[in-house]
Formats: C-alpha cells, sequence, structure tokens
C-alpha cells in the first residue's frame, strides 16, 4: 500500500500545549495562562501549561523526535504573546523571534517542512481584555499579527495556517464558555465569535496574497475540526436531515464562505433565524456578511486543512425548551454506535475518515487536502507498548490509501496529532496523544517513543503500509 511519491509525513504540536516558559523572556499572559492560574477545577486537578513539555527549551529534544521518526513536515504553532507581549507590534520579542527562527532553521536543515500555524486558541490576554472574539477589533488586531510574522518568517515558511479549529474555539470559549475567557454567552457569543474569526481569516489572506506571496511563493489555509456523521436510522428522513444538518453546523459553517461563496449554509441562517423567531428575537441571533465581506471572503484559502479523529450517529432531537445555545439550535442528538471501542471521547471508526474526505472532495470541488491532525488518546498512567492504539492508526492510514487510490481524494499532507504527550486544555495531563511519552514528573521531561512512534516510522520510511488490503 504506497502512497503517492512525496506524500507528506507530518505530526503536530501546539505552542501553549508543549513550550511552557509562560513568563520567560518576556513573553506577555495568553488567556490559558490566565484562566489555568484561576483555578477552580476547570482543568483537571487545575493543572496548567507553564511547564507543560518544556519545549521552550527542550526544543533540541523535540527534532530528535521529530528525526527519529524520519518526518517530512512537522506542524507547530507561533504563541502570539510571545512575539508580541500585548498583542500588538508595538512591542515586538527579539527572544520569541530567536526562538521561532531557531525551530524554522534547525527543521530546514534536517529536511523537514515547517507548517506553522498563527494562532491555535491562546490569544493574548491584552486583547482578550478589550474584547477578544466578541470585538470587531480583533480583526484588524489579527491582521497586522499575521503580517508581521509574514514577514519575519515567511522567507523560510511556505506553508500557513491562520487559526486553528475555529469552530472549536467559537463554541467553547464564547457560547459554552468552558474555555477561557471562561465567560458562557449561549446562543449569541459563538456565532458572533465565529464571524469575526472568518473575517480575520479572510483579511489576513489577503495580506500575504497582496503583499508577500509574489515574493514568498507560499500558500495560506485555516484548519477545520470535523468529525463524521451517519444517520442513527439510514431509513428515517428526519436522521438524514440531522446529519446534514450535524455537518453543516460543524464543517461547511466556516468551509463554504471561505471556499464557495462567503455566506454561511441556507439550512444553518434558516435553523437560527427559524429558532431565533421561536425565542422572541427582532432578527436572527446569527449574523450577516455584507456583500462586500462575502466577496473578500470567498477563495481564501490555498488548501483544504481538515482534523478528524471521531464519529458519531446521529438522530433528530427537537429544541422543545425553545434553550439558547448554539448547540441546541442544530436540534440533533450525537451518540457513538455501542459495539464502537473508545479511548475517551474519541470512538474508533476508521472509515469515517474516508467518508469525511469524499465529503470534502464532493462538496469543495476536489481541492488539495491536508489532514492537520488525527490521532487517538491514551488514558494516564499509560503502557509505552501501545499495540491497541497503534492498531487504529493502522486502520486510519488504511483508509486513506482507499481515499485516495479509490476515491481520487488529493491528500497530499498527514499530521498525527501529537508529537508529544502534551497539555490536553480541560482535560490537562489526563489524557496522552503523543507518539512520544513525556514524563511530566522528571524536571528534564524526557521523551520516550511509544510502539505507535516506532511503527509510524516504519510507515515513513516505507511511504506506506507493507500490506495488501
Amino acid at each position: 500500500m504506497a502512497f503517492p511519491a512525496g506524500f507528506g509525513w507530518g505530526a503536530a504540536t501546539a505552542a501553549y500545549q508543549v513550550e511552557g516558559g509562560w513568563n520567560a523572556d518576556g513573553k506577555g499572559p495568553s488567556v490559558w495562562d490566565t484562566f489555568t492560574h484561576q483555578g477552580g477545577e476547570r482543568v483537571f486537578k487545575n493543572q496548567t501549561g507553564d511547564v507543560a513539555c518544556g519545549s521552550y527549551t527542550l526544543w533540541e529534544e523535540d527534532l530528535k523526535c521529530i528525526k527519529q521518526l524520519g518526518l517530512t513536515h512537522y506542524r507547530f504553532s507561533l504563541s502570539w504573546s510571545r512575539l508580541l507581549p500585548d498583542g500588538t507590534t508595538g512591542f515586538i520579542n527579539q527572544k520569541g523571534i530567536d526562538y521561532y527562527n531557531k525551530i524554522i532553521d534547525d527543521l530546514l536543515a534536517n529536511g523537514v517542512i515547517p507548517i506553522v500555524t498563527l494562532y491555535y486558541f491562546d490569544l493574548p490576554q491584552a486583547l482578550e481584555d478589550q474584547g477578544g472574539w466578541l470585538s470587531e477589533a480583533i480583526i484588524e488586531s489579527f491582521n497586522k499579527y499575521a503580517q508581521f510574522c509574514f514577514s519575519t518568517f515567511g522567507d523560510r515558511v511556505k506553508q500557513w495556517i491562520t487559526i486553528n479549529d475555529p469552530n472549536v474555539l467559537a463554541l467553547l470559549a464564547y457560547d459554552v464558555g468552558v474555555f477561557p475567557p471562561g465567560v458562557p454567552h449561549f446562543g449569541t457569543g459563538g456565532y458572533q465569535a465565529a464571524h469575526n474569526l472568518i473575517k480575520a481569516h479572510a483579511r489576513s489572506w489577503h495580506s500575504y496574497d497582496s503583499l508577500f506571496r509574489k515574493e514568498q511563493k507560499g500558500m495560506v489555509s485555516i484548519a477545520f475540526f470535523s468529525g463524521w456523521v451517519e444517520p442513527a436510522d439510514p431509513n428515517s428522513v428526519a436522521d438524514q436531515e440531522a446529519a446534514k444538518r450535524a455537518i453543516a453546523f460543524q464543517l461547511d459553517f466556516f468551509a463554504k464562505p471561505i471556499f464557495i461563496d462567503g455566506d454561511y449554509p441556507e439550512v444553518v441562517k434558516s435553523q437560527v433565524a427559524s429558532m431565533s423567531k421561536k425565542q422572541g428575537y427582532p432578527s436572527s441571533r446569527l449574523p450577516e456578511f455584507t456583500e462586500e465581506e462575502k466577496r473578500m471572503i470567498k477563495g481564501t484559502a490555498d488548501f483544504f486543512a481538515v482534523q478528524y479523529y471521531t464519529t458519531r450517529l446521529v438522530k433528530y432531537q427537537e429544541n422543545k425548551k425553545g434553550e439558547l445555545s448554539f448547540l441546541q439550535d442544530v436540534e440533533i442528538e450525537l451518540f457513538p454506535d455501542p459495539s464502537w471501542k473508545n479511548i475517551d471521547w474519541v470512538y474508533v471508526v476508521p472509515w469515517g475518515i474516508r467518508k469525511l474526505l469524499k465529503y470534502i472532495v464532493d462538496t469543495y470541488n476536489n481541492p488539495v487536502i491536508y489532514i492537520t491532525e488525527n490521532g487517538f488518546p491514551q488514558s494516564d498512567p499509560t503502557t509505552l507498548d501501545d499495540a491497541q492504539r497503534w492498531e487504529y492508526f493502522r486502520q486510519t492510514f488504511q483508509e486513506l490509501f482507499k481515499a485516495i487510490e479509490v476515491d481520487k481524494v488529493n491528500l497530499k499532507v498527514y499530521c498525527a496529532w501529537a508529537l508529544l504527550d502534551s497539555f490536553e486544555w480541560n482535560q490537562g495531563y489526563s489524557s496522552r496523544f503523543g507518539l512520544f511519552h513525556v514524563d511530566f514528573e522528571d524536571p528534564d521531561r524526557p521523551r520516550v517513543p511509544y510502539t505507535s512512534a516506532k511503527e509510524y516510522a516504519k510507515i515513513i520510511c516505507n511511504n506506506g503500509l507493507k500490506e495488501n488490503l
């Protein structure tokens, strides 16, 4: 099962989850620094990313892991507040620039292509204090930050992700409030944040296109989190429609404006408008794009970046009480098939990734696709011989091979989540996604390969699986 020549094999991390050094060398606080320091059991055992994997001082150890795997690509994110402590270019932190320059230069010296994410959930606290993603002002702040990064690192970085999982961020941070700033705005905040996230992405794509592309010759996209969904009863029209709504609210909400026509899916607009009317709102809780904004947003991605972990079954569930929330607007219930194995929230459904890729091909005119995250967790404490988890990966690679060969999916890069065990947001260190085990009790934070790392290295070396389907 050989993958196409030149296929990209990668692994991914995110700044807050691995770097530590939360206030080292002039770094400003991010919203996750503030949120975790407030305690209150919002994170497992009140754990923080203050030290995490210590990658800020242990980059060479990370590089050894990357070389041991034989990666062709490494995806990492920049800490906005490490580079610009108050979020603006009013003060630029040279130590932050030096750190990321070293990562980029070391990767290139070792033949590894960097995929750089500008923003992965860790907004500078100074910008959150001014309204964060609920404020229109964030659009210009993000655009200036993006321009700063393109001008500082774009001579060497050719593959950019502007924003990671905007759908997850909008929902968890600004609708239900389980991510910082930790203040729920049920049924309104998620939509407002999403609106600004889409416009910020589009503005920064245009900045790259007009100011940097000709000279730097890179590509810019945005990474969407998306599971797959199947109707619980395939013969039920209500469940079929529920599945369409589920994917529309999760993936198409962001992908359709950016890839197709600059506007939200019709089913999303009609669903939110109908709910809003029932709840006595004078107009829909979903903001509208102007015609000028639609033109600005349309076509602002150079490849399709998607992050898949799992699949659910879905059925129609009426919002009888008229509850106010993004999740209630969709009018669905999600649940796993009882036969599916799981670790934590990730149910093992390898065929789901193939179906999702086929959906993207059919809906978005066969784009070049990067899988920028895919992985399976282990519970802590864990074993280095994660044979069961490797089996999940192996089945996933079988499905990717079928997607490329049978469905003609234009898949170019695959990044496993994650290079290292790391801080998994509200789950702290209780959930381990790393190819390398990190001992968080040891001040040296040693990295030790799991069985899955050794097996993944073989896949990369062979550019595929040495077996028949």
